[in-house]
């Protein structure tokens, strides 16, 4: 018997014991949630950008400035003629102006369907004056108007078509574009004739190098382009008659130097990518082009990737 209560005591004791525990551990997590959500909008509160009064002052001080300077009278004026405009403009009945838009559409539609837009304002212009002169007639008792709706009606589709044309236009949607017409300037100075030559980057070529655009020469190389790179053209050139001053004997002397002047680089058949500035010095007993102005339909066709025209430029020296 004193083994069963001693045995419900310890029972007892440890279910308040983990029960504490559970409690103790709540109680920190709920903390630490209060904690990190305290600090969180401690931190929103220090990013918030604080001026200083000056600042501030400077502020008020430039808006006020910018609110002064607004073309407030101007914007005013513009509105009055605006809206005086539209009190001196005619209203005419729907059915005059459906009428006037189906008269300039068959004017227009009477046109070749090539006229260009000059035509177009011609005939529309036409056809204004004949309604102008019309009505005038009409109204001056010519054509035996005696009612006073028809004459008042006839006064305004005068004024409509006369001072107020261009607001008749807005009203019914006629809108023709102002024709563009291009003008070729001609700024080259008098006497210089026109160079059809391409201008290659650098100082120019000098003439014993003979270069050719859009030209690649074969020959054994004496000096490879992929790790030889020159400025321009002209130093391509001379790094070629360089190399054949200065060949030991029985080395091959470069007579053909070729150059790349494209910043995308320059097509070639082989595996190499060849990029802007290669200068490629080359040795032939008879040097032989490669390509010449273009690369034909069928080399293209068998290197899609290859451009239209031939991208390097050559030259052949005497040695």
């Amino acid at each position: 018997m004193a083994r069963g209560v001693k045995w419900l005591c310890s029972y007892k004791r440890t279910t308040l014991i983990v029960c504490s525990i559970n409690i103790v551990v709540a109680l920190y997590v709920l903390r630490s949630l209060y904690g990190s959500l305290y600090i969180y909008s401690n931190r929103d509160l220090n990013n918030v950008v604080k001026y200083t009064p000056d600042q501030i002052s400077r502020m008020e001080e430039s808006i006020r400035i910018r609110k002064a300077n607004e073309p407030l009278q101007l914007v005013k004026l513009q509105v009055k003629e605006e809206l005086k405009r539209d009190e001196k403009a005619v209203e005419l009945p729907m059915e005059v102006r459906r009428k006037i838009t189906d008269e300039v559409l068959q004017r227009l539609r009477s046109l070749n369907t090539n006229a260009n837009i000059t035509e177009q304002r011609e005939a529309i212009e036409s056809w204004r004056k004949e309604k102008l002169h019309e009505f005038k007639e009409l109204s001056h008792g010519t054509g035996g108007l005696n009612s006073t709706i028809l004459q008042e009606e006839t006064r305004m589709l005068i004024k409509a078509l006369d001072s107020d044309w261009a607001v008749l236009s807005e009203n019914i949607g006629l809108w023709i574009p102002a024709e563009i017409i291009n003008q070729v300037h001609d700024d080259k100075p008098e006497g210089e004739e026109e160079s059809e030559e391409e201008i290659l980057p650098g100082r120019p070529v000098p003439p014993e190098c003979h270069a050719e655009l859009h030209t690649d020469y074969d020959g054994a190389a004496v000096r490879w382009g992929l790790t030889h790179h020159k400025e321009s053209a002209a130093d391509c050139c001379q790094a070629c008659l360089d190399q054949a001053k200065l060949a030991k004997p029985g080395e091959k002397k470069c007579n053909i130097w070729v150059y790349c002047p494209s910043e995308t680089g320059c097509h070639s058949p082989d595996i190499y990518q060849h990029k802007n500035e290669e200068c490629w010095l080359k040795y032939a007993e008879k040097p032989r082009l490669n390509f010449k102005d273009r690369y034909s339909e069928s080399y293209r066709n068998l290197h899609p990737n290859a451009p239209l025209i031939v991208p390097w430029v050559s030259g052949v020296v005497s040695t």
